[in-house]
């Protein structure tokens, strides 16, 4: 599929993962109108097939690519299927990644995550700590794959500095077009059609996992999308690997409350203390963000209601 537009500044965009939340967000941003975006669906190009990836790319010869394809969920999601995250994810970037240098793309964003960074490093997260520390075992094969790309981007650098091939490393987001599905989606859009529930059921208390400190960084996807073009407008000038996000958390209990609130479930909590928790805290460095110049505008309250009403709206 394309999304054609003129522009005297129009580049021409290869879009990997444009049916997911982030690469909808994109398209769905006011600047994307300034741009020609290539955005195949699965069943035009299928990413795991190395063979196509490198034809599509020969043929289509984008200006960029910005690689946001990945198989993506929550904390259930990663412990049940580690196989599938590990190596989906793996040949998802080798494939773009190689398939773009061949065919000559000079400028490449790589979409990672904060999840590539050691469980027992200090918070917040800076972009030096990649691979200083034993991962997170609950997401451990979707971060070793995510490392795997960024590292490769790093690496076609370095032989060759004219190529750009940088690493976006956002923190957990949230969003319009978001997966509401307990089994497969996280955390905020989960406790969302979680809440929702309650009150439509008129429960008097809903479960929490873990004692509720966690500590987690959720970012409006929107938000990321403007980031995204952000840095295509300023490319040469983006660190090699930049963290994306608030520069601020909250606990897994804050979060409940105010997306209580949000969809008026009045009822109380209960902790479930079996239930893993994941890392303790995940908060992104922003010093480089800053130092480039972006910051988020979207307010968790603003964003915890957009997204309810995309979710009221698809139901």
């Amino acid at each position: 599929m394309k999304f054609r537009f003129q522009s005297s500044s129009s580049m021409k965009i290869l879009l990997t993962g444009a049916n997911g939340m982030v690469g909808k967000n994109i398209i769905e941003h006011d600047k994307a109108n300034l741009h020609e975006i290539l955005a195949p669906k699965r069943f035009e190009l299928d990413l795991l097939d190395e063979r196509a990836v490198d034809e599509y790319l020969r043929t289509n010869l984008p200006d960029v690519v910005v690689h946001a394809a990945g198989i993506v969920g929550g904390i259930q999601a990663n412990i049940a299927k580690p196989v599938k995250f590990l190596t989906d994810n793996m040949r998802l970037g080798m494939n773009v990644i190689l398939a773009s240098k061949k065919a000559g793309v000079k400028n490449f964003l790589n979409l990672s995550s904060s999840c590539m960074y050691p469980r027992n490093a200090k918070n917040p997260l800076n972009e030096d700590l990649i691979l200083k520390g034993e991962l997170e075992p609950t997401n451990e094969g979707y971060a070793i794959a995510k490392i795997a790309s960024t590292r490769l981007c790093e690496y076609i650098h370095k032989e060759d500095e004219s190529l750009l091939y940088k690493t976006v490393i956002p923190c957990n987001l949230y969003g319009r077009h978001d997966k509401f599905d307990p089994n497969h989606s996280h955390m905020i859009p989960a406790v969302i059609q979680k809440l929702w529930n309650a009150k439509k059921q008129n429960l008097n208390e809903v479960d929490i996992w873990g004692d509720g400190k966690a500590r987690r960084e959720f970012m409006y996807a929107g938000d990321l999308a403007d980031f995204i073009f952000y840095a295509l407008d300023n490319f040469e000038a983006m660190p090699q690997n930049i963290n994306v996000g608030l520069g601020t958390d909250y606990t897994i209990n804050e979060y409940y409350a105010e997306i209580a609130k949000v969809v008026g479930f009045d009822g109380g909590f209960v902790h479930d203390l079996a239930k893993p928790i994941g890392m303790k805290q995940k908060l992104i460095d922003d010093s480089r963000l800053q130092s480039f110049g972006w910051k988020h505008k979207t307010t968790l309250q603003n964003g915890l209601k957009e997204t309810f009403e995309y979710l009221k709206d698809i139901h």
